[in-house]
């Protein structure tokens, strides 16, 4: 799944929560709640390195002539830009994918997807660090309580230290890292803007994220269990094809389509869309409702977002 957070966005638009921007946002992120599905039926078959693998292979045969078009992007490129991309494509795009798919067979599923809300605080605080740009008002304030809606998605109401296997909640753990690479990736993203066009930047996070996954692949040694017969074989290639098209290129393309006019305020309550269409495929295909608890700390995490993007969309 490739993530992007629009708290990180402000552009002073005139628009509406019912222009069609909006909606495209909606379904956009609504493809990103589908990505489990696709990921989880996979995992029977391949292990969470081999099924990133397979998708950035696909993923990057879609990009290489975007890639090619725009190969005069890369002359004039220093380090500095090199180690940008560098944690791109192997924190953002292999690393954080790998600690999602094996989170979605580590944990609660409700939990791995909520987590990911916490993107955009990881966004701004390393945008703070690395951008040197101003913190929200009352962040402090904030992210206390993006941290207790973390910790109920996480443990609930017990205690952490009752049992050493209620304090290592691995499946939360890594779907944390997960968030935390992503919203890195989204802070890289933004210093690269301004160095090369971003269809190079995404066809490059594709291009060099591959010689990591393929090290990764073999130093695990894993044997690919593939299912005999031709219709089951090629069932799990349509899978995996779907998943990298569905939830990676197409969700992106709709998103960041009608992101352009649409105000972040509003794209913040748009990607509701996401952890909403998680919560109904994990409850229809793997019988796991979202707890009262679970959704306590959500929404204390998106009351954090939404008042953060709505500060933004005032400075604008």
């Amino acid at each position: 799944m490739i993530n992007s957070s629009s708290a990180a966005v402000s552009r002073p638009l005139r628009s509406t929560p019912f222009k069609a921007g909006f909606w495209l946002v909606v379904l956009g992120a609504a493809l990103w709640g589908v990505d489990p599905l696709f990921r989880i039926l996979l995992l029977k078959s391949m292990t969470s390195t081999q099924i990133v693998l397979l998708e950035h292979v696909l993923l990057f045969l879609a990009a290489a002539p975007v890639l090619w078009k725009n190969r005069a992007e890369l002359k004039g490129i220093g380090w500095r830009q090199v180690g940008a991309l560098l944690f791109i494509s192997w924190g953002g795009s292999a690393l954080a994918t790998i600690l999602f798919t094996t989170a979605l067979s580590s944990g609660n599923i409700n939990a791995v997807v909520l987590l990911q809300k916490l993107q955009p605080l990881f966004a701004i605080l390393m945008a703070r660090w690395i951008l040197k740009e101003m913190l929200p008002k009352f962040f402090g304030t904030l992210l206390v309580v993006a941290l207790i809606g973390t910790y109920l998605l996480t443990f609930g109401w017990q205690l952490p230290f009752t049992q050493v296997n209620d304090f290592i909640q691995i499946g939360s753990l890594l779907s944390m890292g997960a968030a935390a690479l992503w919203g890195g990736s989204t802070v890289m993203g933004r210093y690269m803007v301004g160095k090369m066009k971003y269809e190079a930047v995404t066809s490059l996070r594709f291009m060099l994220a591959l010689p990591l996954l393929l090290v990764i692949t073999l130093s695990e040694g894993a044997a690919w269990h593939l299912p005999s017969g031709g219709w089951a074989v090629s069932a799990v290639f349509i899978n995996l094809l779907l998943q990298a098209l569905l939830p990676g290129l197409l969700s992106l393309l709709l998103y960041y389509k009608g992101l352009s006019t649409t105000k972040a305020s509003y794209a913040t309550l748009a990607e509701l869309s996401f952890p909403m269409m998680g919560v109904i495929i994990n409850w229809a295909a793997f019988q796991q409702a979202v707890t009262l608890t679970q959704l306590i700390g959500f929404i204390l995490i998106w009351i954090t977002l939404f008042y953060i993007s709505r500060q933004k969309q005032e400075a604008a």
